[in-house]
């Protein structure tokens, strides 16, 4: 389960359930915590008191945060500042500290093979994958097939995005794609390797597929997505074959408040009125 900010009702409804956590700091928190003792003061505050009976997994330090962005010069020294203050707590064997980034970092997108982050993002998450690894914490991405097509659906499929394709749409060397998920993640994994963090994992911190707002976010397309995504990530990937994908919903429940686009407040899986959407298997 991923939170995208601390809140003391959901963490004590959480005590005893055994379900793994992600707590997201966001963007504009960061300047904040480049300050060591704010980080301590949060991690106290939103972590300790909490830990023996939530179980937390990771602290996502930033989401989608671009190398131009204001954001981006706070970026590394919160997560260092996050990191040692859950050190200090002795919660560092529990929780890894990382940060959730967006596609748009990559260039070469395509093919998988040549995945590479680009230029302009490359100096940016070079030092913070370095950090990454030597704390022995994943790289949080996330993966959304729904743009990828409906940026590109003369070239991409709505099969390919879907996990419904037949068989391979796209051969890269030996290794043949059925979807884009798995695709959009081995580019990912490619440009690790570029950036010398060859043995590092990749957590997908968001996937989903809205169900209104535009003539492919229907309930139809949605439900097959989410189902397929479920039983996808049993298995891994064609340059990483071996094990399960970790991988968030996005989201829980359809946000109808939200401001932006009206795809933006359709990702749920539950309704606001928690009546489920979709008929979905998590055995």
């Amino acid at each position: 389960m991923r939170i995208y900010e601390p809140n003391q009702a959901t963490l004590e409804a959480l005590r005893g359930s055994n379900i793994e956590l992600m707590v997201t700091i966001l963007n504009n928190n960061l300047q904040a915590l480049t300050d060591a003792a704010a980080a301590t003061d949060w991690v106290q505050k939103n972590v300790q008191p909490y830990s023996a009976d939530v179980k937390f997994k990771y602290i996502a330090v930033g989401n989608e945060v671009h190398p131009d962005a204001a954001e981006a010069q706070y970026l590394l020294p919160a997560i260092q500042n996050i990191q040692n203050a859950v050190t200090a707590a002795n919660l560092q064997g529990q929780i890894k500290v990382s940060t959730a980034i967006d596609t748009t970092l990559l260039d070469p997108s395509f093919p998988p093979s040549d995945g590479a982050f680009s230029s302009a993002a490359n100096s940016f998450i070079t030092p913070i994958i370095a950090f990454l690894g030597n704390n022995g914490a994943p790289l949080l991405v996330n993966i959304y097939p729904y743009f990828a097509y409906i940026g590109d659906p003369a070239n991409i499929k709505l099969e390919y995005a879907l996990f419904t394709s037949p068989g391979v749409v796209v051969q890269d060397g030996s290794n043949g794609y059925q979807n884009i998920f798995d695709a959009i993640l081995d580019t990912h994994y490619s440009a690790l390797e570029k950036a010398g963090a060859s043995n590092m994992a990749i957590v997908v911190s968001k996937s989903g597929w809205p169900s209104e707002g535009s003539d492919a976010a229907t309930n139809g397309n949605a439900g097959t997505y989410y189902s397929n995504l479920i039983n996808h990530v049993k298995t891994g990937t064609p340059k990483r074959p071996n094990g399960a994908i970790e991988t968030d919903l996005f989201a829980m429940f359809d946000e109808n408040l939200k401001d932006g686009a009206e795809i933006e407040k359709h990702f749920g899986i539950f309704s606001p009125n928690k009546q489920p959407k979709y008929q979905l298997t998590f055995g």
